[in-house]
């Protein structure tokens, strides 16, 4: 019986410090909005409108969208050619190149390798590529590592569209590059400047690390277990039936680019696919959200993506955002892994990223607490195709009026909500209740405590009813209690002891209007 009791204990003490020490009573945000598939059902034929007379407008060739709630391509379409001389029609079977979109997976493989013990993200980049060494701008410069490539804070220089003909260089000509001494535009760690020599040098540190090309591991440990089927690097892999051609629109004409090989800058901008696959890819990071209990089913941990979805570095604020609607709102955004962060006026955030390349142009956008994301592809030199579908996300929120997923109230906060309702608006027996922590009554008078509440009491009248409880997160939320004339709302916050104790509380009186 010892030796179970030791043995227990030993277990006990492992998961605690090996941060699994979980709480089971957790209960996940939910969606309390119903029907939901329904509501944005009724918006698809808006959506396909937008996205058909947004191409039209601006000369795509051929374009494909999709629109995933929940994890599901709940809609797709397409449009024009893929093959303008062949006549070819867009499907969302068609493969198109996807540019910097390719980025997030370069992020996610570097993040599954960091997850294995292979690599750290605040490794130097020296360390994988030598030829780096002692290239800096100032002599006070911290050396690169992999974090700053992954931000786009290297302090190398935009590189768009230089970096967009260098597809094709192979690592050879990489290391050649590097070890000829870079130009550099900034420090590490300083400013956010778009760089895609940055994630061309992960795909090689994927490669030192992992022992296979960047291209190869993207596709056996995410594509392959995702049932990523349509998606390739090297285009002269794809049916001829399914490859998207990239055309650019010169002198009210379509002229055809020449499309570029595989090659070590494909880890910045190299991917081929199709609404079909990727739209699993973004099921995925949907699917990320909420935290959760739940068992691990992707490839990578579901942290790992809500890691990448991070605004990790600050990119800036656009104070005259409006939606393509004309509606004002003003909007800040970052950078996280491989990936844009943006929120808006309204607090929504959103994750992104675009894709641009001679002869195409793509954009994906999802918002975690909404569970919903869309994609869209074009066949057109940088096609830009951030604006409809911010216009198409906002469109379904709004006519399908989703709602964000909720809270709900964790046990400790409905204790410490119960045992307030019992001691307001006298606070008789207050210092022995036991749900106060140890700061409380060196900062609260409990004399003034109970003049507050009886004031507060006093200007609502008669109580009709006492609220839920509001959570703002684990331990800190609201309740508010209803009156005749004026409603309470009693805000409070709790400790990280176990258990959890009132440290912080407030009153609010709110008078009500009478017609």
């Amino acid at each position: 019986m010892l030796r179970l009791r030791l043995f227990t204990l030993f277990v006990a003490t492992f998961f605690f410090a090996n941060g699994q020490n979980t709480d089971a009573r957790y209960r996940p945000p939910v969606f309390t909005d119903s029907g939901r598939l329904e509501r944005i059902r009724v918006a698809f034929p808006v959506v396909e409108q937008l996205y058909r007379e947004y191409a039209v407008k601006n000369h795509f060739p051929g374009y494909a969208f999709g629109v995933v709630l929940d994890g599901e391509l709940v809609y797709k379409g397409a449009g024009g050619y893929t093959d303008r001389a062949g006549k070819i029609p867009a499907t969302t079977k068609s493969m198109f190149r996807i540019a910097s979109m390719s980025k997030s997976f370069t992020a996610m493989a570097i993040l599954k390798l960091r997850d294995e013990g292979r690599l750290r993200l605040d490794d130097p980049v020296e360390k994988y590529i030598p030829e780096l060494k002692g290239q800096a701008l100032t002599s006070d410069a911290p050396l690169i590592t992999i974090r700053h490539l992954l931000t786009h804070s290297a302090g190398f220089p935009e590189d768009n569209p230089w970096g967009d003909r260098q597809l094709a260089d192979t690592d050879a000509e990489l290391l050649s590059l590097i070890r000829k001494g870079l130009s550099l535009s900034n420090d590490p760690a300083v400013a956010y400047e778009y760089s895609n020599l940055g994630f061309a040098m992960l795909g090689y540190i994927i490669k030192k690390t992992s022992g296979m090309a960047y291209s190869e591991y993207i596709a056996k440990n995410i594509w392959q277990p995702l049932g990523m089927n349509q998606a390739e690097w090297e285009y002269t892999k794809i049916p001829a039936g399914l490859l998207a051609h990239g055309y650019r629109w010169v002198n009210n004409d379509w002229k055809e680019e020449a499309l570029l090989h595989d090659g070590i800058y494909g880890a910045m901008g190299g991917m081929v696919t199709s609404i079909e696959s990727f739209s699993r890819y973004m099921a995925l990071h949907l699917q990320a959200w909420p935290v959760r209990n739940d068992a691990e089913t992707g490839p990578v941990k579901r942290s790992s993506l809500r890691e990448m979805h991070q605004p990790w570095r600050f990119i800036g604020m656009n104070l005259n955002y409006r939606y393509p609607g004309g509606r004002g709102c003003p909007t800040t955004s970052a950078y996280g892994y491989g990936l844009n962060w943006t929120r808006d006026c309204e607090g929504r955030e959103s994750i992104a990223h675009s894709g641009g390349l001679p002869g195409f142009g793509s954009n994906w956008r999802f918002l975690p607490e909404y569970g919903i994301g869309v994609v869209f592809f074009a066949n057109l030199t940088y096609a830009p195709t951030t604006a409809p579908n911010y216009a198409v996300l906002d469109t379904l929120i709004r006519l399908a009026q989703l709602r964000p997923r909720q809270l709900p109230a964790s046990p400790v906060l409905e204790q410490r909500k119960n045992a307030l309702v019992k001691l307001l608006p006298g606070f008789a027996d207050v210092v022995s209740s036991g749900i106060f922590a140890e700061n409380f009554f060196a900062d609260y008078d409990t004399v003034l405590l109970k003049k507050e509440a009886a004031a507060a009491f006093a200007r609502a009248g008669k109580i009709i009813s006492v609220s839920g409880m509001v959570p703002e997160n684990q331990l800190r939320g609201y309740f508010t209690i209803a009156g005749d004339n004026a409603d309470i709302r009693v805000s409070f916050t709790l400790t990280p002891e176990t258990p959890a104790l009132i440290q912080a509380y407030q009153l609010q009186v709110r008078e009500k209007e009478h017609k």
